[in-house]
């Protein structure tokens, strides 16, 4: 039997983030990782008393590189604040933004299975200016500013805009290879050519080129680093119910199609 106040067993804050990055979550998609969600979290493990180290379980196929870089920016902080460990475990993915935020912590443990990598960036979109076009519609479209109609899908592409997009992808390709080496540095053995890519791994070859340190499970973790009896405490997403005004609509449907796509590229 154990008594609160004279617990002596070691804390590990058990962190689970899981699904596509992204600003706002939906019904249907069953929420995601951002700093508004995921910011409480992470600042509720980093609060726990004693705290002798984070598990954070990984599970997403990426998505926005801002709120990657948010959720990865908080974690580091606490952990440099707090000067305790935290160590990432790759379940199914941690991939794009994924491995990014995996990237936040000391040491990345994987499954021999789990994928890593993409260390890319990606954007897609849709043209239907022919598809008007037969439909007979004619598009009207008044701006102040000659950019400001930037990949408009409704007019035939523009040169100048794919430039200029394929600048702007580029330069966030930059910062998300800076953060890689930063954290990773001498650790990487891979051709950087190779790793920066965009291509993903299994966790056994992600291990030798560097992108995670060993393979393992949550638990087995946890069992190796703090012993069998430490007091792991899951934090996880609050559940609340849901107002009738955030039923699935159109942009749910979007968002789980996204997210699909999202574990598509992957091959989940």
């Amino acid at each position: 039997m154990h008594i609160p106040f004279f617990d002596k067993r070691p804390r590990v804050a058990l962190l689970r983030l899981s699904g596509l990055i992204a600003s706002r979550g939906s019904p249907l998609t069953g929420g995601s990782i951002n700093d508004t969600v995921t910011g409480p979290m992470i600042e509720r493990a980093f609060a726990i008393k004693r705290l002798a180290g984070v598990v954070i379980a990984i599970n997403s196929p990426g998505g926005s590189p801002v709120q990657s870089a948010l959720v990865a920016g908080r974690i580091r902080r606490l952990a440099e604040e707090k000067g305790v460990p935290v160590i990432a475990v790759v379940e199914d993915a941690a991939a794009s933004g994924g491995y990014w935020i995996a990237c936040a912590a000391d040491e990345i443990v994987a499954n021999a299975s789990s994928i890593l990598g993409s260390i890319g960036v990606i954007s897609a979109g849709f043209g239907a200016d022919r598809a008007i076009e037969k439909l007979g519609i004619e598009r009207r479209l008044r701006t102040a500013g000659t950019e400001k109609s930037f990949l408009d899908p409704f007019r035939s592409e523009d040169q100048a805009d794919v430039a200029r997009l394929e600048e702007l992808l580029a330069s966030l390709h930059e910062e998300f290879k800076d953060w890689v080496r930063t954290r990773r540095g001498a650790k990487l053995t891979g051709d950087p050519e190779a790793l920066f890519t965009g291509r993903f791994w299994i966790g056994r070859r992600a291990v030798a080129l560097g992108l995670a340190d060993a393979l393992g499970t949550t638990d087995g973790v946890i069992l190796s680093r703090w012993g069998k009896d430490a007091k792991v405490i899951t934090i996880g997403a609050p559940r609340r119910p849901i107002p009738w005004r955030w039923l699935p609509g159109p942009e749910s449907l979007v968002m789980a199609i996204e997210e699909r796509a999202a574990w598509g590229r992957l091959g989940l």
